[in-house]
């Protein structure tokens, strides 16, 4: 993927509020993922707001109306993406580098994202917009209105495919959630033990919330590595 575009990288003072509500967001999510048994039928809402994973969107969208459900839906899985695409925007590959380093367990996803984004990046950002397609984005210099277009549509679309089967598979959400109900704490107790196993799986880097707070002194200040190249040149 072509990354010659001339990068201006920020103060660090301005870095650091980018870095600053991503890593807030990434506590929000980490949070959701130890208690989200304990919300999902409960406070369905605040689970949505703390992180809107697919598994959480389906959960819980035929317990709210379609104004929440959207609007909270919208707003959380959108916020990130801005601040991950000004990370690739202003500091291209090393951004990149630096997304496949800090998370290992992320590397080979990334991997074949790039594959496909230097083929059909417009289509990648409206079906998957997500940070490391934000960064993707950034890094190859996406014009900032064609990206926040395809984000949005992207997402829209995502929150609507989810609502509908929703309400197509709602006996089996509804059985679901009777099974969260009975084994609310055996639920908890496993989602602690997996977010430990993922911890270590990324323990070269922390995870993402590690990778945040290492973000500045991996990218700042240093001067671009060497161009990337192509897909092409690569194979």
């Amino acid at each position: 993927m072509d990354t010659s575009t001339s990068r201006h990288p920020p103060s660090r003072r301005v870095l650091s509020l980018v870095v600053a509500p991503l890593i807030v967001m990434v506590v929000a999510s980490n949070t959701a993922y130890f208690v989200w048994p304990s919300l999902v039928d409960t406070h369905p809402l605040l689970l949505i707001c703390l992180s809107a994973q697919n598994r959480y969107l389906a959960l819980t969208s035929n317990q709210l109306d379609p104004l929440p459900y959207y609007g909270v839906g919208f707003v959380r899985l959108v916020l990130p993406d801005p601040l991950f695409y000004l990370l690739g925007l202003w500091y291209g590959a090393r951004a990149i580098d630096w997304m496949e380093k800090r998370m290992p367990s992320l590397g080979m996803s990334l991997r074949y994202l790039e594959r496909g984004f230097a083929k059909a990046r417009h289509v990648v950002v409206f079906v998957a917009p997500n940070n490391p397609v934000s960064v993707l984005a950034g890094a190859a210099a996406m014009p900032a209105r064609v990206f926040a277009l395809l984000n949005i549509g992207g997402t829209i679309t995502r929150l609507v495919l989810i609502r509908l089967l929703g309400n197509v598979f709602q006996g089996p959400i509804d059985a679901v959630l009777g099974f969260v109900r009975d084994y609310r704490w055996y639920l908890i107790g496993a989602s602690v033990l997996l977010t430990l196993v993922s911890t270590l799986a990324d323990r070269r880097g922390g995870g993402e919330l590690g990778a945040l707070r290492h973000l500045s002194e991996d990218l700042a200040g240093k001067d671009e590595p060497a161009e990337r190249g192509s897909d092409a040149d690569r194979d």
